[in-house]
């Protein structure tokens, strides 16, 4: 038996409401590492299966751990439910059971022998590409020929991709329902006791990438492990690794290619740290033994190479060794991942706020060290407010950073105090242009806990609005929509951007399916000659504690 958690109520009912009203579109939950994304369509297809026995789901990820997780799952929510698993690697060939949990790589070779399916359920869904010939578009164009009104729900942590931006930008994902990446939601996961914070240590040792030629908007493996496999370099950082692991229970490293993680490993070997490295040119019994040593506490540490940057979940890693440089957002983002996971004790009540985080203390884990070795912070940002890709041909963009006079690290511009060393910044401090900070978990000026009250709703109103250059006098953005929630003697705004573009358009999109199930207007001008379409929410959920306070949630 599995208690859900409210965000995974919440996600669940998102996904129930979008299809209520009358959604068509493929849609997406974007939720960290470590938050249970594989309960969701366990739950759901459990629930539509008990009032619509005949329909048929199939549940595709690309590596046989999340299918055989996933799977686990299911089971624990619908211990005899008609599930089936398909997946070479797992050595089961089940295809006509009406739920099939499997591998992309398996079963796209023969598409057609599942049959007619509803609905596709797919995990990390960032992978998928845009390309027409990709495996998993593929697999979906021949499962579209027998029914044409297929839906796909698919579930990430990073719901963007490299060359594209959001992965509802043109790409096979139409809307994301429910998102709990942003740096609010992020923060009120780890300060409910959800999720373990991440702790960054600065090192002393940086690997040098100036010379790494960059391909198709990452650097070149090739040039890259040439660069960063440096006896000396790696020497000195593990050497740092070791120091500050001595009381940490579980080190997961990451090199920057196949000769390097056996380098690594050989290294640590000498300073007496029994390691395995993990990677494509061991055999696939090596790896599961030597993963299988790492999660009983055998080995104390594993060093892999593009092997356990996603579907890999062990809570006990408390320590983050990055000795992989990279430019790709989703790829930084999931190999932080493997850290946020947190550690609740047997036994131990879990019910409230109070007693997950007692449980997270009285746990062999508070938290997560992170050693990047590799830059990656300032280069890509941190977790929870990185730097998101832009399309092909689009400018990245930088992230405006201030640098702290007193130890040099990078913050964000919002911050009042140094995260490295607390000193606090003056009002008027030189801003560069870069991207990224040394925080690993980004924080609004020392908030860390998102304040959140509700709100009766006594009236709203609606108002066309355009911000204006107040010195050029010319319109600096689309007309959108300014929404007035009339709370007694409180009004809070809300602004509806219908002729946005990536994640604002989406949420406007998903602002007005929530509103009417009538078909979404082009314009903000149509939208707001419809207005008599419109509920009327009874209450509102706000984060009062922001400069300009944010409506979080509406209830009905």
């Amino acid at each position: 038996m599995i208690t859900l958690r409210p965000y995974q109520v919440d996600g669940l009912n998102a996904v129930w409401e979008y299809y209520s009203n009358g959604g068509k579109g493929n849609i997406c939950l974007a939720w960290p590492t470590g938050t249970g994304k594989s309960v969701v369509p366990a739950i759901f297809i459990e629930s539509v299966m008990r009032l619509w026995p005949t329909q048929r789901f199939l549940m595709i990820t690309h590596v046989k751990e999340l299918i055989q997780q996933n799977y686990n799952v299911l089971l624990k929510v619908w211990f005899n439910a008609p599930v089936g698993i398909y997946s070479a690697g797992l050595k089961q060939k089940d295809y006509a059971h009406s739920i099939v949990y499997g591998g992309i790589q398996s079963m796209i070779k023969n598409p057609m022998q599942f049959g007619f399916r509803d609905i596709i359920f797919i995990d990390e869904a960032h992978l998928i590409s845009q390309e027409d010939s990709s495996m998993y578009l593929t697999f979906i164009a021949a499962m579209k020929l027998i029914n044409p009104n297929l839906k796909v729900i698919g579930l990430t942590a990073t719901p963007f991709r490299m060359g594209q931006g959001y992965i509802t930008d043109g790409g096979l994902f139409t809307d994301i329902v429910h998102d709990l990446t942003s740096m609010d939601n992020f923060n009120k996961l780890i300060s409910d006791g959800y999720l373990a914070p991440l702790i960054p240590l600065r090192t002393k040792t940086e690997l040098n990438v100036n010379e790494v030629s960059v391909q198709k908007g990452e650097f070149v493996a090739s040039s890259l492990q040439k660069a960063v496999d440096k006896q000396e370099i790696t020497f000195q950082g593990l050497r740092e690794v070791v120091d500050a692991g001595a009381n940490r229970n579980a080190w997961l490293l990451f090199a920057s290619g196949i000769e390097h993680a056996e380098h690594i490993a050989e290294m640590l070997g000498s300073f007496g740290i029994d390691c395995a490295p993990i990677h494509s040119k061991r055999p696939s019994n090596y790896n599961d033994d030597a993963i299988n040593a790492f999660k009983s506490g055998e080995l104390k540490s594993l060093v892999n190479y593009g092997k356990l940057t996603t579907g890999f979940d062990y809570p006990s890693i408390d320590l983050i060794g990055m000795f992989r440089p990279t430019l790709s957002v989703p790829l930084w983002i999931q190999m932080l991942g493997r850290g946020t996971r947190p550690v609740y004790p047997a036994g131990m009540p879990l019910e409230t706020v109070e007693q997950r985080l007692e449980a997270i203390r009285s746990s062999h884990k508070q938290n997560c060290l992170v050693m990047d070795f590799a830059r990656n912070t300032p280069r890509l940002g941190p977790i929870n407010d990185p730097q998101i890709p832009r399309k092909k041909g689009e400018s990245q963009g930088e992230v405006p950073i201030k640098i702290c006079d007193n130890c040099g690290a990078y913050n964000h511009t919002r911050v009042q105090f140094c995260c490295q060393c607390g000193n606090e910044f003056e009002f008027k401090i030189k801003i560069k242009a870069k991207a990224g900070t040394e925080e690993l978990i980004r924080t609004n000026d020392k908030i860390e806990t998102p304040i959140i009250e509700l709100f009766d709703v006594d009236r709203v109103s609606y108002h066309r609005h355009i911000k204006i250059d107040r010195k050029t006098k010319t319109p600096l953005s689309a007309p959108m929509i300014k929404v007035q929630y009339m709370c007694g003697l409180r009004m809070f705004n809300e602004w509806v951007l219908m002729q946005g573009t990536g994640l604002n358009l989406h949420k406007a999109h998903e602002w007005w399916r929530m509103r009417t199930k009538e078909n979404i207007p082009v314009t903000t001008d149509e939208a707001l000659s419809r207005l008599s379409e419109l509920r009327v929410p009874r209450k509102i959920e706000v984060h009062v504690n922001l400069k300009y306070p944010e409506v979080k949630r509406v209830i009905w």
